[in-house]
């Protein structure tokens, strides 16, 4: 299977899950809003989709598939399958015992992230509440994550990159039956329990359908095997959630500025997406290719394959970043404002997610920047960029946050320009060691192909541009609908894009061609 299509069956389906993602987000907003319930509702969320991150989109994956794939190609099915089955129960003992602990102690876990309004009892008990619901789901996704490893491996990536629709299926009928705040913020953290225990299930029932056996029940054995599989997962898990950290303690710091965790996930819900589609996309289909090449040390296919990757990850993602960083307001307006989420939380949202588009392009590098190092089986030296860029951001963050406040100005700014800032760092580090280790330099071909991506972009902005200028009439075409006007907007964006990759030679029909006949 080619770059092109295993990525664009991780993409296909991680943007049906996405657009799911909208309309769960559209409605859950409208019934909850920005303030008190909303930020404790952000609260709840954030170690889910921490650890969806993490591991779902493949970051604990990008660790085990070298092991496993190893494994699998030198002794054969049978010890592979050992080797998951005794890492699956390990990381399954792990993850139970910490989600106990953390249900015991989670009224002060919350004072690190949510300590900013611990003084609202009623809302801050709301938020525990919420979360003790919603922390099952890391168990659920340890073992979600070890499963879509070894599927991965096969190189099947339609069930691990579906697994998540269902999570926005389960969300979508909790914000339709609540009637409050509370009680859409209390069926929303049922329904990621559920959601949690479906995803794990599909997944085994995937990795049974491909003959490999994997059980469960067991006493967790930390053999050679599995102390080196979590030698590799530990410090890669760290690394390939470098932004989700930072995300982190960006809303920690916003919890003492109320509404700022509501504004800061509405701008987080749009410019992860080109992180998603892209970004984890691209960085999950080379993954097997690079580890095959640097076992062979074949590395003029293993620069073939980076110059591939990056070049179809920058082409998808200027244009994503373009859009978000001319109308973020605009964009968050035409499709969050309703119910209680209202203009004025659109303008402080839209804020936000100018300063985290400009750090888009980072966010995607860094995916694809990682798998060379885990496909050496080097998952430290990631590691330690990731905590570099976690330790910018929060000495950035922090300093602008709390100096915009002292300057009678919205600190939550503030924290969006540290994270794209500590973005920009990690990939610089990640390029220099690739470039300084001999593992990568990029070639002629693709930077002609960023140039001509760089071109096509341009002439996109001018059109999204000239389209804002004639919203009022786009909108009154369409019987007065901002959302559905919006959307034609987006759509001509990526239709004006298509035609200028064309244009500029970005994408070539040859290469289309070849794409689909591989």
């Amino acid at each position: 299977m080619s770059l092109v299509r295993n990525t664009a069956v991780q993409a296909s389906l991680t943007f049906a899950s996405r657009i799911l993602g909208f309309a769960r987000d559209i409605i859950l907003a409208a019934k909850i809003g920005a303030g008190p319930v909303g930020d404790a509702w952000a609260t709840a969320q954030q170690f889910p989709n921490l650890f969806r991150r993490i591991f779902a989109e493949g970051a604990f994956a990008s660790a085990f598939v070298p092991t496993y794939a190893r494994t699998l190609e030198a002794e054969g099915p049978e010890a592979a399958r050992a080797v998951a089955d005794d890492a699956m129960r390990v990381l399954f003992a792990a993850t139970a015992a910490l989600t106990i602990l953390a249900q015991v102690f989670m009224p002060w876990v919350l004072l690190v992230i949510h300590g900013g309004q611990a003084d609202d009892t009623a809302n801050y008990n709301l938020a525990v509440m919420l979360t003790r619901i919603t922390m099952p789901y890391l168990t659920f996704m340890a073992i979600a994550a070890l499963l879509s490893g070894v599927l991965n491996s096969l190189e099947r990536f339609v069930l691990s990159a579906g697994a998540p629709t269902l999570l926005n299926l389960c969300l979508i009928p909790a914000g339709l039956l609540g009637t409050s705040p509370q009680t859409t913020a209390t069926y929303a953290a049922i329904a990621f329990f559920i959601a949690g225990l479906l995803q794990a299930g599909v997944l085994w029932w995937g990795v049974s359908h491909q003959g490999v056996k994997l059980g469960l029940i067991g006493w967790p054995r930390l053999t050679p095997a599995v102390k080196k599989v979590l030698m590799l997962a530990v410090p890669g898990t760290i690394a390939a959630s470098g932004t989700q950290i930072n995300i982190i303690v960006s809303q920690s710091l916003a919890s003492f500025e109320v509404g700022a965790k509501s504004w800061l996930y509405a701008a987080d819900r749009l410019y992860q997406l080109p992180l998603g589609l892209v970004g984890v996309a691209v960085g999950v289909a080379i993954l097997p290719r690079l580890s095959r090449a640097a076992r062979a040390g074949d590395t003029e296919a293993g620069a073939r394959t980076m110059d591939e990757g990056l070049g179809l990850a920058m082409a998808l993602t200027f244009p994503a970043a373009a859009g978000l960083m001319i109308a973020p307001v605009f964009l968050i307006d035409a499709f969050f404002v309703r119910g209680a989420f209202l203009a004025s939380d659109a303008a402080a949202a839209g804020g936000a997610l100018f300063h985290f588009a400009w750090g888009v392009p980072a966010f995607v590098l860094i995916k694809v920047l990682a798998p060379p190092f885990f496909a050496r089986e080097d998952t430290k030296t990631p590691m330690r960029y990731a905590l570099v860029s976690v330790a910018i951001n929060t000495l950035l963050g922090a300093g602008l946050f709390f100096w915009l406040n002292s300057v009678g100005r919205e600190g939550f700014p503030g924290l969006a320009i540290a994270t794209s800032t500590a973005a920009w760092c990690n990939a610089l580090l990640l390029g220099f060691a690739l470039a300084r280790r001999g593992w990568y330099r990029p070639g002629a071909r693709l930077a002609g192909g960023l140039i001509r991506a760089g071109l096509a972009t341009m002439i996109l902005s001018i059109g999204i541009a000239l389209m804002l200028w004639q919203f009022p009439a786009i909108q009154a075409a369409v019987y007065g609908s901002k959302s559905l006007a919006a959307g034609l907007v987006v759509l001509a964006a990526a239709l004006i894009y298509g035609l200028a990759a064309l244009i500029t030679g970005a994408v070539r029909i040859s290469d289309i061609r070849q794409a689909l006949r591989r």
